[in-house]
């Protein structure tokens, strides 16, 4: 038997929307047209509406109590449908038919406009790929892709799997990982993912990561989880309906025994429908997470969205949260008269030209983004692990590296400058001190920088009573001086994976709903712990992001704010949804028993409920929060 119903079911599906709509249009023309009388046909039109709408909704309803014994709405349409026929009221059973299947409709594409606007923030992975195997090129499906198969990826493609390139240079649109507009270099050994762009030389690559495992699979895997099902309230709403069914069909019973007027009995089964309270709520979750989508939001689940409405506390991990997670120069100090700060940055920038160490590329990137002469000509580039570099530049031997490369060299470093350079190194910062053949001529200070938008969504948040916390690795010095930046209140330092855990549990044995922000892969058991998790999918480890419920894909916090109110915004568009479709069921339920309300106006009022319902949800696609 279940096979038969599986087969129905499979049945229904055919044909998708573009069959709904053209049913309904039938339907709809039909039930106009018995409703003006007017009869074409030795039959009344409206059992076009009656065969094509309501049978599909009847099968449903078999389907369900056979499958799962699921007592839903459709059991209580299904039967106002055949009471209706019963009784002689053709043009109210069609009308019941075709507006519940119009609801059905109106919340699948509030639902398909939720999910494309969310398809939007990722590209498909390209059909196909294409490989070199032994000295020969050929294309195959991009899903045949292997492990360690080699790739060639022309300008203008967009990479099928992730992997490291072999062989090539080029510049890669990583707009859809990280949301940076600008491309990024690339070259042997460097690390590619599935969904960018190349955008100018061809390359060869090794494949890393394939199928399932590679980065756009695992972004469109968070879309697809995007299920408004698993929010709780939305299983109040399903237990609700269960009981209308039991009490409209209780209630329908007793008023016939009563009156012994079986329309008024039919009229409860019209009106008792339970389909605005059904769609109060699902419509929402999916309108408000594709709402979230535009704004740079992945959210899995509409649950997500539902516990972050109820947060208090908000706590972020510092590096690559709220500052962008990358060595930037942010002074530079010159002791000599004969050279000057820019001087001395240029020189710095020519002896890290070919050090492959982050610094070292930090200075050479911040050197060429500040100034437009070129960085001057270095030879003799010695790599020292654990120390600095060394190279000639312009006549002078330099040495670019740490305090213990100035004391092994035996170079002098003045005591009068120890109180400003404590001052940085207290900040958290990153010293380079620099030589000119064995004498101190200055240094270059590096930090992580603050996100530009991270003190305005600080104060943002406290106006959404959302209480900041900091919870960072760094010293209690650093992480005060971030903290008095960002006039964050509250602040953990020195956190290990485990503390910034021990510090959410905490807050939550306090009855306090927790919100943690974070990264990298110490931030993972927060978390998975904290009430609601939001990695930064852009910079963000995949541990990170797999631990999370929301991914920030373009990593612009700013947005934080908006999601939180987006979130409060949408438990209280459920609320009045369902207030508005239980108090208008009561008020109907009343008119029915007294015998005010037929069955055609019944379900004319009911189901005209149901659409305000699913186009209140739909208005929260474009909410935004008044500034």
């Amino acid at each position: 038997m279940k096979k038969l119903m599986h087969k129905l079911e499979n049945l229904l599906e055919i044909g998708g929307i573009k069959k709904d709509i053209t049913l309904l249009v039938l339907s709809g023309i039909a039930v106009l047209c018995s409703l003006v009388k007017f009869q074409p046909f030795p039959f009344d039109m409206a059992w076009i509406a009656i065969i094509l709408c309501g049978i599909p909704i009847i099968l449903e309803a078999v389907i369900g109590l056979v499958t799962e014994f699921d007592i839903k709405a459709d059991v209580l349409v299904s039967l106002a449908l055949i009471a209706s026929i019963c009784i002689g009221e053709n043009f109210a059973a069609g009308e019941v038919a075709f507006i519940m299947q119009l609801g059905g409709l109106l919340e699948e594409l509030t639902v398909a406009k939720a999910r494309a606007g969310i398809e939007k923030l990722v590209h498909l992975t390209p059909q196909t790929a294409r490989v070199i195997a032994d000295g020969k090129e050929s294309v195959i499906p991009a899903q045949e892709v292997k492990l360690h198969d080699v790739l060639k990826i022309l300008p203008g493609e967009t990479i099928p799997v992730d992997g490291i390139i072999i062989s090539g240079q080029t510049s890669v649109n990583q707009a859809v990982m990280t949301g940076e507009s600008l491309p990024v270099d690339k070259t042997v050994d460097d690390e590619v993912s599935s969904g960018t762009v190349n955008q100018f030389g061809a390359f060869e690559m090794r494949a890393t990561k394939v199928g399932e495992d590679s980065s756009i699979q695992r972004m469109i895997h968070l879309v697809q989880s995007a299920d408004a099902g698993k929010a709780k309230i939305v299983g109040i709403a399903d237990r609700w309906a269960t009981w209308i069914v039991v009490i409209a069909l209780t209630a329908a019973v007793l008023t016939w025994l009563i009156t012994g007027k079986i329309i008024r009995a039919v009229t409860i089964l019209v009106v008792f429908c339970p389909c605005a309270l059904v769609l109060a709520t699902p419509t929402v979750i999916m309108a408000a997470i594709g709402n979230a989508t535009k704004h740079g939001f992945l959210v899995r689940e509409g649950d997500a969205l539902e516990r972050l409405s109820k947060v208090s506390k908000i706590t972020f991990d510092k590096t690559g949260t709220l500052t962008y997670g990358m060595p930037k120069v942010i002074s530079v100090k010159s002791v000599s008269s004969k050279i000057d700060e820019e001087k001395l940055y240029a020189i710095c920038a020519a002896a890290e030209v070919s050090s492959e160490h982050p610094l070292g590329k930090a200075v050479v990137k911040c050197f060429t983004s500040e100034y437009s002469s070129k960085i001057p000509a270095a030879s003799d580039f010695k790599m020292i692990p654990g120390r600095g570099v060394s190279a000639n530049v312009e006549g002078y031997h330099v040495l670019a590296g740490n305090m213990a490369m100035l004391n092994e060299n035996n170079i002098t470093f003045p005591q009068q400058m120890t109180t400003q350079t404590e001052e940085f190194i207290n900040q958290g910062c990153t010293m380079i001190y620099l030589s000119l053949d064995s004498l101190f001529i200055g240094y270059v200070v590096l930090s992580d920088t603050i996100r530009s938008e991270s003190v305005g969504t600080i104060k943002a948040l406290e106006a959404l009573n959302v209480q900041p916390v900091l919870l960072t690795g760094d010293n209690e010095k650093a992480a005060s001086t971030i903290a008095r930046q960002l006039e964050i209140k509250e602040v953990h330092a020195n956190c290990l994976p485990e503390d910034k855990l021990k510090h959410i549990k905490e807050y939550q044995s306090g009855q306090e709903a927790v919100c943690m922000i974070g990264d990298g892969i110490n931030d993972a058991p927060a978390l998975k712990a904290a009430d609601v998790g939001i990695a930064m999918g852009g910079v963000g480890s995949d541990i990170a992001v797999d631990a999370a419920d929301i991914a920030l894909i373009d990593d612009e916090v700013k947005e934080l704010p908006h999601l939180l109110a987006l979130s409060k915004r949408m438990m209280t568009t459920i609320k009045i949804n369902m207030s508005f479709s239980m108090g208008l069921n009561f008020i109907a339920i009343i008119l029915a028993i007294i015998g005010t309300l037929d069955p055609v106006i019944g379900a004319l009022v009911h189901n005209a409920g149901s659409v305000l319902v699913i186009t209140n949800s739909a208005l929260l696609l474009k909410w935004r929060k008044k500034r």
